[in-house]
């Protein structure tokens, strides 16, 4: 029997098959992944709701600055003031909701709306609003600019990423990212985390590709794709040498054992002082749910930003961070590029395939697919993870538990 038509609205029941036991679950249906209607639900039932990645922050100057900048068709602004600190806005003026900012600008002064010149602080307050009260009276009874300032939406920052929560209603993002900073902790110490800085060189790499946003998340759970899409990978970090785990809630991933590319490549970066020297070689990779990958090694990290644009395209931004000296000496530049080239050429090869997936959705004869009950659990938490967010019947009882944390 064939499924429904993409741009008919995915049904409850399709909702609770993904929710099943995994050795009986479907997959999400095609809509999910082909609808512009649906996209926009995700944004605001699904992304909006929790914690989702908007940017990096080094993408901000660090001077006052305005930045425009767009998420599954919001218009946002993010701002940061002259000590430095970040916010995040809805960009539009409070006004007659004009587009505040088309361009990233510096901000010597204030923020000016280019149709009647109300402007802004950095930090959002309504601090001009020229003839209000009429000719010459910039000031009207009744009308108080402390109820006008722009709107802003809760922000966070975490490895380099800005984090929002559209809805305002998540979790504090302390408590939201400690399960998964707890068990990385392991791996790099509680003192580790400011070791990690971003290259000077040999850092960044942006790929735009022709699929939905959760086929790059579901790609990127699992390794059991590795012998045949990641042939070079997986001659030093083998198959046999994977493992999965599932988070308590918003997160999954899969790691190894056996990660040796330094020794393959020759490269000589520092390495983190608290990552156990019995670890040396292992390397895990958590999906944060809803957008962000990220890889933690002995000698580097990255986190790798999904930009959802439309229902059928996504850009993917990798940053990678070093250890200390080796972030910016360059004594370590041939190094940089080394692991810089190592996971272009991964993130790559990994583009056929969620753009094949992506082609595969607009296929009746697909209805979700099935998984493997060994190799495809933290593909099947992620689809939980998102069903559970588009339940219609959404109370903790009947919405459905995810799979249990696994190590």
């Amino acid at each position: 029997m064939f499924e429904a038509a993409p741009d008919r609205p995915i049904s409850a029941e399709s909702l609770r098959d993904v929710r099943r036991p995994i050795g009986e679950a479907r997959g999400l249906p095609n809509a999910a992944y082909t609808s512009a209607d649906h996209f926009h639900r995700e944004r605001d039932a699904v992304l909006g709701r929790t914690w989702a990645g908007l940017a990096f922050s080094d993408t901000v100057p660090l001077r006052p600055f305005a930045q425009p900048v767009e998420f599954m068709g919001l218009p946002l602004l993010i701002t940061r003031d002259r000590h430095g600190a970040l916010r995040v806005f809805h960009n539009v003026c409070s006004h007659r909701g004009m587009k505040l900012v088309a361009e990233p600008s510096d901000v010597p002064g204030l923020i000016t709306c280019r149709y009647h010149c109300w402007s802004y602080a950095l930090g959002g307050e309504l601090k001009s609003t020229p003839h209000i009260g009429g000719v010459n009276q910039h000031s009207c009874a009744g009308f108080s600019p402390a109820d006008h300032g722009l709107k802003e939406v809760r922000s966070a920052e975490f490895l380099g990423v800005l984090f929002i929560n559209l809805s305002g209603d998540a979790a504090d993002f302390a408590q939201h990212i400690e399960p998964l900073k707890r068990r990385v902790t392991a791996f790099v110490g509680a003192g580790g985390w400011p070791q990690l800085v971003p290259g000077s060189t040999g850092a960044a790499l942006t790929l735009e590709v022709r699929c939905n946003w959760k086929l790059a998340v579901e790609n990127y759970c699992e390794a059991y794709h590795l012998p045949w899409v990641h042939p070079a990978l997986n001659s030093y970090s083998k198959l046999e040498d994977h493992y999965c785990f599932l988070g308590e809630q918003d997160f999954s991933g899969q790691g190894s054992l056996a990660y040796r590319f330094g020794e393959v490549a020759g490269t000589q970066l520092p390495r983190l002082s608290a990552w156990p020297a019995e670890r040396a070689h292992v390397a895990e990779y958590p999906a944060l749910y809803p957008n962000v990958l990220l890889g933690f090694h002995a000698d580097h990290a990255f986190a790798a930003l999904l930009n959802p644009l439309s229902a059928e395209r996504t850009r993917e931004e990798l940053r990678i961070y070093y250890v200390a000296e080796g972030a910016e000496s360059d004594g370590y530049a041939a190094c940089r590029a080394s692991t810089l080239s190592a996971w272009r050429g991964v993130f790559g090869e990994d583009v056929f395939a969620v753009e094949g997936m992506q082609q595969g959705r607009a296929s009746p004869g697909y209805r979700g697919g099935v998984f493997s009950p060994v190799m495809d659990g933290p593909t099947h938490h992620f689809h939980c993870w998102v069903a559970q967010k588009l339940s219609l019947d959404a109370s903790p009882a009947s919405a459905g538990a995810l799979p249990s944390v696994a190590t």
